[in-house]
């Protein structure tokens, strides 16, 4: 029992905001009578807030420098901008179009990185200033007005999903079940069980605090029935999103890069002790442009993700999405002074203000009150990071 308590205590940040995530879906699964918990509103949930998942993927690695991109939503607008030229205006191939908007937000990420890390203006001022140069020029491409539709095949990216070479069967007249997604399901499972069991093993081997057999099974199944049982409601309705599976890859690809590789670790180093991380030959100007760089990468797709999802290209688009990513990030469990935050949490914290917005809409509370709402989310969120510094210090 002292065992399991003391690695309760250890993880407050991960599993405080998985069982919040957890304990908040099924409240407004009551509250909306089960609407919430319906295939096509699941399937919404994703694609509502999936610009902002990917934005979180991003900035979670600035916020781990002790650093913020205020800029990402203007950058989201111009890149929607540019885009809409490539492709409405100049009818280029979409592949073709995709990859030079992802170079356009590599040249952002990597200009607004050379300032902060080589120049060593603060990133706050820099990604302010970029917030500010990158709408203004996302007005005068698209000249205050809208452009748009998009090629079919950049829709895809967020409207589409994807095929069931397995055939499926119907399950009514309207519905068809995807084979597919349940296979999908079945593969994540047994690689999220096995992962589980190779890491108790170092843990063991490393005489590392465990949790008791009992509990770690009720671990595996708990979570093994959550991932199954959201597979088989993306199974009833269509199956899985394309952006749905464009954001796994990229939480599994960031998450290694941070949990498991080299350059993860020097991003943590350079938010706990910059000094520090110096002093033992990190080349932390480097680590800091690379951050920057990425997270120009990132917003790009998030724009086109955004364009492709409203089929037009907007200047007012991307407002406040900084802000939502920001959030995200902190809410799960992300350091405000840096060094401390991981991918799943960035996307459990995501999720969570998704599902916040969409069950007070379905609900029917009012814009006004969702903000003032999720703004006393974040600051309870912020505050319990505090209390816990203060604990552990203690």
């Amino acid at each position: 029992m002292n065992t399991l308590l003391t690695l309760l205590k250890k993880n407050s940040r991960q599993y405080g905001m998985v069982i919040a995530l957890a304990a908040a879906m099924i409240l407004f699964g009551f509250l909306t009578n089960g609407v919430l918990f319906r295939p096509v509103n699941l399937t919404n949930l994703v694609l509502q807030n999936s610009y902002v998942l990917v934005l979180a993927v991003g900035m979670l690695l600035c916020i781990l420098t002790g650093n913020v991109d205020l800029s990402v939503g203007s950058v989201v607008a111009f890149v929607g901008a540019v885009s809409a030229v490539m492709m409405v205006d100049s009818h280029m191939n979409s592949f073709l179009a995709i990859i030079a908007s992802l170079l356009v937000g590599a040249a952002i990420g990597a200009w607004q990185g050379f300032w902060i890390a080589y120049v060593k203006v603060p990133a706050f001022i820099v990604t302010l200033a970029g917030m500010l140069i990158f709408r203004g020029l996302a007005q005068v491409i698209l000249k205050g007005q809208s452009k748009g539709p998009f090629p079919k095949m950049f829709q895809l990216i967020s409207s589409g999903y994807i095929p069931d070479p397995l055939g499926g069967f119907a399950v009514s007249e309207t519905t068809k079940f995807h084979l597919l997604t349940v296979v999908i399901g079945l593969v994540l499972t047994g690689l999220f069980i096995l992962s589980e069991i190779k890491k108790r093993k170092k843990q063991k081997e490393y005489k590392f605090d465990l949790l008791p057999g009992g509990i770690w099974m009720m671990k595996l199944v708990f979570i093994s029935a959550v991932i199954m049982t959201f597979m088989l409601v993306f199974a009833v309705y269509r199956g899985l999103p394309n952006i749905l599976v464009l954001l796994g890859i990229l939480v599994a690809v960031y998450h290694f890069i941070t949990s498991k590789t080299v350059q993860g670790r020097h991003i943590y180093a350079l938010g706990g002790n910059m000094k520090a991380a110096k002093l033992s030959g990190i080349k932390t100007e480097r680590v800091m442009f690379w951050v920057y760089t990425n997270m120009g990468i990132i917003s790009a797709l998030a724009g086109m993700v955004f364009a492709a999802r409203l089929n037009v290209a907007t200047p007012k688009a991307g407002q406040s999405f900084e802000l939502d990513a920001i959030a995200a990030c902190y809410i799960g469990g992300a350091s405000t002074t840096g060094g401390i935050g991981t991918i799943i949490g960035a996307i459990v914290g995501g999720l969570f203000m998704g599902v916040l917005n969409n069950g007070m809409s379905i609900m029917g509370v009012s814009i006004d009150w969702q903000q003032a709402i999720k703004g006393f989310v974040l600051l309870a969120a912020v505050a319990f990071d505090l209390y816990s510094k203060a604990r552990s210090s203690k």
